[in-house]
Formats: C-alpha cells, sequence, structure tokens
C-alpha cells in the first residue's frame, strides 16, 4: 500500500487530465479580505499572502490501481474506475503547504496539519446544487474559493458513502461507493482534483464502530451461524429467561441488543439498531477495514476522522449497574475506552498511516485528557484526537437531558488547560467548540442576554489562538445559534426524538422535554448552511430538508461578508493572525490569572515572540494586573475603542504580543 501511495504522491492520474483539458476547475483566483470596523491588525497581518505555492506535477498517468485492493470485491463501485488522484510535490518545508498562507521558518519542522485550519463539513446541510434540498459534494466544490478565502486549508466530510441513512450516513452499506443522495463517484474525484488545485486537503470520515445493517458484510453475517462472515459482528445468545445478553442501553437510547430471527442470536448496536457494531477481534475484520482505508487514501484522500474509536474493543459481555429509571445501564461507561484497544489502533497505524504524509483524528469520548499522551504523539496512535470534557461541561446525564450541569469559567479553563499539558511535549491537539453532534457555541458557553457577535469573536479567537488544530465547524464562522422549533415532529435526528420520548415517559411536561431538546439537540448544528438572504437562505431552490434557522436573512454569509465588523471578518482576520504570528502556532502554552472567575488569559511562546490572549466571559467590564501587558503591542481587540491596558470591556477578546 505504501508503493501506491507514493505513485499517488507523484503522478497526475488520467481523470485529473481531462478535467483540466476541459477546464472544469473554477477560478483561480481570490483572496481574503479580512478587513475590520472596530479591530487593529498588524501590518505583518495584513500581508499575509493568501495564494498557495504548492507546485503542480502537468506529467499524466495511467488509472488508478484501486481494483488491486484484496478487500474491494466487497463493494459495488470497486471497478476499473479512474482514480482521482493528482500529484503532489512536496512543499518547501518553510511554507504552509495545506493552508493558503505564508509560514515561517520557526514553523518548518511542523506537519501540515499543524499549520493549517479545518473547516467541517456536514455534507447534507452545506450546498445543493441539484435542488432536491439535500446537500451534495459538488455543492462543496461550488464553495471552496469561499472556504480558501476564509483560511481554511482541509475540509473533513462527514461521511458521504453509500447509506440507508439511518443515522444520515453514519450507517454505512458500501465504504466503496458515494451515495447518490450526495452525488457520485465522479463528483468525488472532481472534488479531490479541485480542491487540490486550490490547496485544501479532504479528510474523510471513517465509521469502524458499526456498519449499516444493509451492508452485505451483515447480511451475510446475520444469515446463519455457520456462514464465512458469521463472527464479523458481536453475536450472543439470549439469558436463560430470553432477554438481552446484558442491560446495555445504547447511545441512542433502549436496549444495545437487537434479536435477529434467522441466527436465534442477538446483535450488538452501540447505537441505533440499524448499526450493528462490528467484531474487531476479529483479523479479517480488522483487515477488510484497513483496505478500505487504503482504497480511499489510493483514491486521493489526505487523512481520515475516526468516528466513535473509543468503543470498537468491547469487555466482558455483564450486566451494568442500572444508572436510569428504564433499568438499564449505560454502553458507554460499560464499553468505552476498554483495556486492550491501543492494540488494534496501533495494527491500524501500521497498516493505513505510517510512511504516508497524511493527517489522522480519533473521536475520543470516554478518553480522559491525563490520557491523551498514550494516543497521540510519537507513540500514540493517532496525530491527534477529540476529546470531549469541555464539550459536555453542562451534560449531568445523558440519558435525561433535563439534568444540567453548573460549571463556571475555572472548570472551562481548566479543562482546556489540561488538554494543552498533557499534549505539550508530545502530542497535538485538535482545538474544536462545534461539531455535527452538539448545539451551537454560542447558546452552549453563554447566556442568553450575551451579545451574540461579541460572544463568536470570543470563541473565533480562542480557536486560532490556543495550540493545535482549529476545526472550524459550518455555520460557526457566522455565528449559527441553536434553533428553538416548537414541535418535536419539526425535529430529524433520532436521537433527539429518542430523548423527547424518554422525558415524555418519565413524566415530565413537553414544556420541559422541548427546553431540554432547544439545548442539546444536535438538529442545531445541521440546520442548512445560511448563504444569503434569498429563499432558504440560498441553500437551495428546492424544499430544503431540515428547515432554515429563522434569522437566515440577517445572518448568513453575503451580509457578513459586507460588514467588517461581523463574527466572519473576525475569523477571517483571526486566521491570518494566527498564519503570521508563528508563536500562535509553534509556541508553548501557559494559563495566567486561573483564578480569574471572569477572564480567560493565556500566553503563547516562542524563541521569537510572544503573545498574550485576554477573553471577558462575562458581561461585564473586567480588570487585571496592566504588568501583564508591559512592553507589548496590541495585535488586536473586538474593542478597540475601548481596550485599555489592565481593563477589559464586556464580552472583550484582545490579543497582545511582546517581540
Amino acid at each position: 500500500m505504501i508503493r501506491k501511495h507514493l505513485l499517488r504522491k507523484i503522478s497526475v492520474t488520467l481523470l485529473s487530465a481531462i478535467f483540466l483539458l476541459n477546464a472544469c476547475a473554477g477560478p483561480q483566483t481570490g483572496s481574503s479580505q479580512a478587513s475590520q470596523s472596530e479591530s487593529t491588525v498588524d501590518s505583518s497581518s495584513s500581508e499575509s499572502s493568501k495564494d498557495s505555492d504548492m507546485s503542480k506535477d502537468t506529467t499524466s498517468a495511467a488509472a488508478s490501481e484501486s481494483s488491486a485492493n484484496s478487500g474491494q470485491n466487497e463493494g459495488s463501485s470497486q471497478t476499473e474506475s479512474t482514480s482521482a488522484t493528482q500529484a503532489k510535490n512536496e512543499v518547501d518545508s518553510t511554507q504552509t503547504e495545506s493552508n493558503p498562507k505564508d509560514s515561517s521558518k520557526e514553523t518548518s519542522e511542523l506537519k501540515w496539519w499543524q499549520t493549517t485550519n479545518v473547516c467541517e463539513i456536514y455534507v447534507r446541510s452545506y450546498y445543493d446544487t441539484n435542488d432536491d434540498g439535500i446537500g451534495d459534494l459538488n455543492g462543496i466544490t461550488e464553495k471552496l474559493d469561499y472556504l480558501r478565502d476564509s483560511g481554511i486549508g482541509a475540509i473533513w466530510l462527514t461521511p458521504c458513502y453509500k447509506s440507508p441513512q439511518a443515522d444520515n450516513g453514519y450507517d454505512i452499506s458500501d465504504y466503496y461507493d458515494i451515495d447518490e443522495t450526495f452525488g457520485s463517484m465522479e463528483d468525488m474525484d472532481r472534488l479531490l482534483v479541485e480542491s487540490e488545485e486550490k490547496g485544501i486537503k479532504i479528510i474523510m470520515d471513517l465509521v469502524f464502530n458499526h456498519t449499516s445493517n444493509q451492508n452485505e458484510w451483515f447480511l451475510e453475517s446475520s444469515s446463519s451461524r455457520d456462514n464465512p462472515k458469521a463472527d464479523w459482528y458481536i453475536w450472543r445468545d439470549p439469558k436463560p429467561d430470553g432477554s438481552a445478553p446484558t442491560n446495555w442501553r445504547s447511545i441512542f437510547g433502549g436496549s444495545a441488543w437487537t434479536w435477529c430471527e434467522e441466527r436465534g442470536q442477538y446483535y450488538l448496536h452501540t447505537f441505533l439498531e440499524e448499526q450493528p457494531d462490528l467484531n474487531w477481534e476479529n483479523p479479517d475484520v480488522r483487515n477488510a477495514l484497513f483496505d478500505v482505508a487504503n482504497f480511499w487514501l489510493d483514491r486521493g484522500v489526505d487523512g481520515f476522522r475516526m468516528d466513535a474509536v473509543t468503543y470498537i474493543k468491547k469487555p466482558e459481555f455483564k450486566d451494568g449497574k442500572v444508572d436510569g429509571a428504564d433499568g438499564l445501564s449505560s454502553v458507554h461507561n460499560m464499553t468505552a475506552n476498554t483495556d486492550g484497544i491501543l492494540d488494534f489502533l496501533h495494527e491500524f497505524k501500521k497498516e493505513v498511516q505510517e510512511g504516508k504524509d497524511i493527517f489522522t483524528v480519533g473521536e475520543a469520548n470516554g478518553v480522559s485528557t491525563s490520557e491523551l499522551p498514550l494516543w497521540v504523539g510519537k507513540d500514540g496512535v493517532f496525530d491527534s484526537l477529540f476529546e470531549f470534557t469541555h464539550i459536555i461541561i453542562d451534560l449531568a446525564d445523558d440519558t435525561d437531558w433535563s439534568k444540567r450541569r453548573q460549571w463556571t469559567l475555572k472548570d472551562f479553563k481548566g479543562y482546556l488547560t489540561q488538554s494543552q499539558e498533557n499534549t505539550a511535549e508530545n502530542g497535538w491537539s485538535p482545538i474544536f467548540f462545534e461539531n455535527h453532534d452538539q448545539p451551537r457555541c454560542i447558546d452552549h458557553y453563554f447566556p442568553n442576554t450575551s451579545d451574540e457577535n461579541m460572544a463568536g469573536k470570543i470563541i473565533g479567537t480562542l480557536m486560532f489562538t490556543l495550540r493545535g488544530t482549529p476545526f472550524v465547524y459550518q455555520g460557526q464562522e457566522i455565528g449559527l445559534r441553536n434553533v428553538k422549533w416548537n414541535d418535536i415532529n419539526d425535529y430529524n435526528d433520532i436521537n433527539t426524538i429518542n430523548h423527547y420520548k424518554y422525558l415524555i415517559e418519565h413524566g415530565h411536561s413537553k414544556e420541559e422535554a422541548m427546553e431540554a431538546v432547544h439545548h442539546f439537540s444536535r438538529d442545531s448544528a445541521r440546520t442548512p448552511m445560511q448563504w444569503s438572504a434569498e429563499d432558504n437562505a440560498g441553500f437551495t431552490r428546492g424544499k430544503p430538508w431540515l428547515p432554515v434557522s429563522d434569522d437566515y436573512k440577517t445572518r448568513n454569509v453575503a451580509v457578513e461578508e459586507e460588514d467588517p465588523d461581523s463574527i466572519l471578518s473576525w475569523y477571517r482576520t483571526m486566521a491570518d493572525i494566527r498564519a503570521s504570528h508563528p508563536e500562535l502556532v509553534d509556541g508553548s502554552y501557559e494559563e495566567i490569572l486561573k483564578d480569574n472567575e471572569q477572564i480567560y488569559a493565556f500566553i503563547r511562546k516562542n524563541d521569537s515572540a510572544q503573545a498574550i490572549v485576554l477573553l471577558n466571559f462575562s458581561e461585564e467590564p473586567a480588570e487585571y494586573d496592566p504588568s501583564i501587558i508591559d512592553g507589548a503591542e496590541l495585535i488586536i481587540s473586538s474593542r478597540e475603542k475601548d481596550n485599555q491596558a489592565g481593563k477589559l470591556a464586556p464580552l472583550e477578546s484582545a490579543v497582545y504580543e511582546i517581540k
């Protein structure tokens, strides 16, 4: 597989040549105009180049060798189709290969994924080009210039493989094909080609804990107890009384076991019954999954986000302590991060990652900050890891959404600092405050009374000044908010619907249940992207699969691109600042003012400069020791007119630098 990956690096495929000859690629121009009104940016930031210096090899090559993979006979699209792989010559070590910004010699030892900014795209909700009300791959291709102008150097695509869509693509029926909902393999190839031309990497979502129950692997496994794939999933006999093997509750509610009549056994599903868990103890399963990953690397993708990876190793199958009114025990508490899981993932690293210039990031709910060194870094299994202590900060009970944990700014700061410190010498963190499974960050971390523009800028400042790779979730850069629909029937997310039903069944009123939905529902992150004030926010000319948020006429890309004081302009400016101030990329992290209940403050420092970041999370003025910024120059403030040493205006973000 390494040989094939190297071939990908030095040759352009026939399909790429065809695209070039037909001038399919979009415009190559465009630069960030991250102007400001109440902001100041130093000259080194404003002069930061948007042009990629990536060289392009124009030598054509033969079609992809993708059909040579032993595991590909399992998929429907593993024919002799031509791969979209393009030449990816090594970029000069002093430049950022993926992010369209110039870098400095001080970041030359870092990998491309450490110096770029990533945008997570929920494909279904990004941009619809065929008027069916659902976002598609061609929609992403059409918006590449927007992404590049926003400082984005890599895209994480949520699953677009063939799927019955029981969980919006996280139930995969064919790992080797694109679901027609989102387009075709040809559309995927076009995206790979054009994103490469614009200096944007593609990261795909690998869902390897489970498949769809319509996957050919499961259909064969469920047909009998003695077929070749009989042991590819987690099958267990019932208890003597005929009930499920354990009392585990699935993540989405109800038993984590479903009866299969054909086998006379139960199968385990950590999530929906349509998402049966794979048996990673079987080496044939692991090899089949490694083949999937290598197929997509050969096709031209640049890395993977590993979904729900902490559940792939199963413990002893026994009942857990009842932790809910339904008499069940959380499958997460019983199975997440089981001893031995790292052995599986080191094998994945050897078979998929080693010898290749790719990026891997794991979703690691259940991994504590103290365990991060085992998971990332030189001896870890991934390049980076999503851990969720700061995300689930207010989630008191993953079964009962009516319960809310109270938290303070010191708690929030502490979680982030722990993550920063535990990866300081060996490791790297993704910096994220939203994703497709979480509420919008302005609602998550700030009271309803807060100025949403100022609150959005605080998160934007954190994104680009903490040590790690910024992961912006679509719509976050324009300040999208949680939706608060009055009727549960307006919601699509099965997890939301199940939690609502649970609350109603356990004595809560409709109003109480809907309040919990408004706070935690995943649909708040999945409403269509708001591009303009046109019908359906410019997302589609058809009927959108999910209603557009009510504020789309005033909060959208078109409006914010024209407003120098908007959240979008702030995000673009902060991306410029990160690119032009190396200490914000490779510098150390030190929290200061730890006991301050209003201000989150920290220092990023390398051998050449140090940045002081001051964020007032409160709606009141805040004071601090002005000696902290002695000799420093203000790089940017969200309240420049009110900015003064030793004081922060309500919800002010300020970044200083000492050289």
